[in-house]
């Protein structure tokens, strides 16, 4: 059921509809070479395929997990004996370098066109070189329930690639289900479909009716995708923590249902623990203490159980309130001992705890504050050139306004 050309499509339509520069560029005769990248079943393969058979070009696919340089030496002669040849390269991330170097040539002076496809963030783990060589850098995104609804009606009456030489009754009530069901993967959609003819044949019969139960069936879990230590797994853990700092409930118990399903606890716990120290913070520092507790509840019990301790922190976080007064202050002190603000430590400060540090002139004059009122007085911490610099600005959410207050009267202090 792949397209045989870019007008046999399903869905895409903002890399290769009618009205955009690639469809354009094809219909025309020219191919840039291309990174196609997204999840698996979009269509990577099939639009690298269709855009081949639009122009009539040689093609040619090989898989950089299996792939070897025999393999690219075989597609550069093909080069050369047949034209300027269309290379499909699939996992093209899985690429080594001497793979590279050898390609990239051919590439540059045009007898390749290279069209590669990953299901890895390009610009995380395809190699610049490639992406370099690549004019077009393109996402996929998981097609539509309506794109499945047509792909799949387009299969039952295909009679010569589809199965539309078959008398099969099937309702829109189980297209529709299993489109809904397959989370944006056609090739999984068309698994699905044929799953459900195959289970519903009768022995002696020409007829074949679907039955919805068989649907609901084959479609159990064909949705879900967690795709782990890859983009959309990542990207999870960032909508974690943007639902929880945006105190979206519901939205975060969502993301943390999917990273659950995908059964990595320790990312889970490891994210949550930045979470209440960057974005909870000072607002509610019970919640740092709150998140180690559930955390280990966590270790202890594993899961499914573990999914309980979860659900209660990351409530908890989404509904305190929320500072990031704290690693703001850092980042910006850090920043400066970067650039070279870095000056001597004053005398007074340094380390007197050793015979001679008198003579040396550290510690003295050093004021000890417990030996003042209410354990504070007026002497200078940072260095001479630092000596005005406020790294810390607090908010007045939750807990941080009571160290709002006291800030603000130390800073008084300072300068009276």
């Amino acid at each position: 059921m792949r397209p045989r050309n870019i007008d046999e499509i399903v869905g895409q339509q903002h890399i290769i509809g009618k009205q955009t520069s690639l469809y354009k560029m094809i219909q025309n005769g020219y191919v840039p070479s291309i990174l196609l990248y997204g999840p698996p079943g979009v269509g990577k393969t099939s639009i690298a395929r269709a855009i081949a058979g639009t122009v009539d070009r040689p093609f040619e696919a090989v898989n950089a997990t299996t792939a070897g340089k025999k393999d690219l030496e075989d597609a550069v002669e093909n080069a050369k004996a047949e034209g300027n040849l269309i290379l499909f390269i699939d996992e093209i991330h899985r690429f080594n370098k001497l793979q590279q170097d050898y390609l990239l040539p051919h590439v540059e002076r045009g007898l390749i066109t290279l069209i590669g496809a990953t299901t890895e963030n390009p610009f995380h783990d395809v190699n610049p070189a490639i992406r370099s060589r690549c004019g077009q850098i393109k996402e996929l995104k998981p097609l539509s329930p309506q794109d499945l609804e047509e792909l799949l009606w387009r299969a039952l009456s295909d009679k010569e690639r589809g199965l539309g030489k078959m008398a099969i009754d099937i309702s829109a009530e189980a297209i529709q289900l299993i489109a809904r069901s397959t989370n944006g993967d056609a090739r999984s959609a068309l698994n699905v479909l044929e799953e459900v003819v195959q289970a519903s044949k009768i022995n002696g019969s020409e007829s074949i009716t679907v039955q919805i139960e068989f649907v609901k069936e084959c479609v159990e879990n064909k949705g879900f995708s967690h795709d782990k230590k890859g983009d959309l797994y990542y990207s999870l853990l960032s909508c974690l923590q943007k639902s929880i700092r945006g105190s979206d409930v519901s939205a975060s118990l969502h993301y943390l249902a999917r990273l659950l399903e995908g059964g990595d606890l320790t990312s889970i716990c490891r994210r949550l623990l930045v979470i209440a120290y960057e974005d909870i913070g000072l607002a509610a520092p019970e919640v740092g203490v709150h998140t180690v507790s559930a955390i280990e509840a966590v270790e202890r019990l594993g899961l499914p159980e573990a999914r309980i301790p979860l659900a209660n922190i990351v409530i908890e976080q989404c509904l305190s309130p929320k500072s990031n007064s704290a690693y703001k202050a850092i980042d910006l002190a850090i920043e400066d001992v970067k650039k070279g603000e870095v000056y001597e430590i004053p005398m007074h400060l340094r380390d007197a705890h050793y015979k001679g540090a008198a003579v040396l002139g550290h510690g003295i004059s050093y004021k000890y504050p417990h030996d003042y009122p209410n354990s504070w007085v007026k002497q200078q911490y940072l260095p001479e050139e630092l000596k005005d610099k406020q790294y810390y600005v607090p908010k007045e959410n939750g807990h941080e306004k009571h160290f709002s207050k006291v800030f603000e009267r130390l800073e008084y202090l300072k300068k009276q």
